[in-house]
């Protein structure tokens, strides 16, 4: 037990999965010497990790706490120097997953003992922001991942008594005007310099994320009448997208509106403790 962790509890994850939360503290207590961290909100979060020492980082928290950690490091540009690690516990769990973080409390506690450290490439952006996942234009609501106890938000009690009111209660009749649909979006998409599609094409979905060797790998599917138009793939390390004001998702928020943003791939930039194998 001589190496150090500082474990840091997202506030979120506290309130949502106690449960979880308590069982990941005893699994890594039980394997290294920790020091436990419970901050109250976001600005003693960072202050957490900034003053950790010579103590490996871990967080125990959902997708939202993972960006968080990361993007803090990256600003302070520690991020190619610290190994982190993540026990996902809350209600959005993708990112992590996609990362190759096992998604149970207890696999996810031993992979931070027992795992190893790799280099995995993340986008950032112009302003300094950092993407961990896929990026999407426009931008996709957010799906909560189901997990024990109230971790998706959810009382067993209280989706029982809402059953039985709907049962009981008939349901007014609502006249609800529909929202107009939104204008497909009409974009240009370059790739390290190159047009891969111009303004006047309207869209229906762009998705940029890491790929491998140093790479983005970059979907656009262009909005087609009649037969589905195919998906224009391409590969790359610079991926700019400008036109009007537009929103995009990026792992666990929501960002824009903006006119115009450059991602570009750091290769290796973020090292994170995944299982071994």
């Amino acid at each position: 037990m001589s190496e150090q962790l500082l474990v840091v509890v997202d506030p979120v994850a506290r309130r949502t999965d106690g449960e979880s939360v308590r069982i990941a503290k005893d699994v890594l207590s039980a394997g290294a010497a920790t020091k436990l961290c419970l901050p109250g909100d976001a600005e003693e979060f960072a202050r957490a990790l900034t003053r950790r020492g010579s103590r490996r980082p871990v967080v125990i928290g959902d997708d939202r706490s993972l960006v968080r950690a990361v993007s803090l490091l990256h600003r302070r540009r520690e991020l190619s120097g610290c190994a982190l690690s993540v026990v996902p516990v809350g209600p959005y769990l993708s990112v992590a997953r996609s990362l190759g973080v096992p998604t149970g409390t207890v696999a996810a506690a031993r992979a931070v003992l027992e795992g190893r450290e790799r280099r995995l490439d993340v986008l950032v952006d112009d302003s300094d922001g950092v993407v961990l996942g896929a990026l999407r234009i426009p931008s996709v609501p957010l799906t909560p991942s189901c997990g024990p106890g109230e971790a998706a938000g959810a009382r067993p009690w209280l989706r029982t008594c809402q059953s039985l009111v709907r049962t009981l209660v008939p349901a007014r009749p609502q006249r609800v005007a529909p929202a107009p649909a939104p204008a497909p979006p009409r974009l240009r998409i370059e790739v390290d310099g190159e047009t891969l599609v111009d303004l006047g094409q309207p869209l229906e979905a762009v998705s940029v994320a890491p790929g491998a060797a140093g790479l983005a790998d970059v979907e656009v599917r262009p909005l087609s009448v009649g037969a589905e138009a195919s998906p224009l793939l391409a590969r790359g390390r610079r991926v700019t997208v400008s036109g009007p004001d537009f929103r995009y998702r990026a792992d666990a928020g929501e960002a824009g509106p903006v006119r115009r943003r450059t991602w570009t791939v750091w290769e290796g930039a973020l090292g994170l403790v995944l299982p071994e194998g």
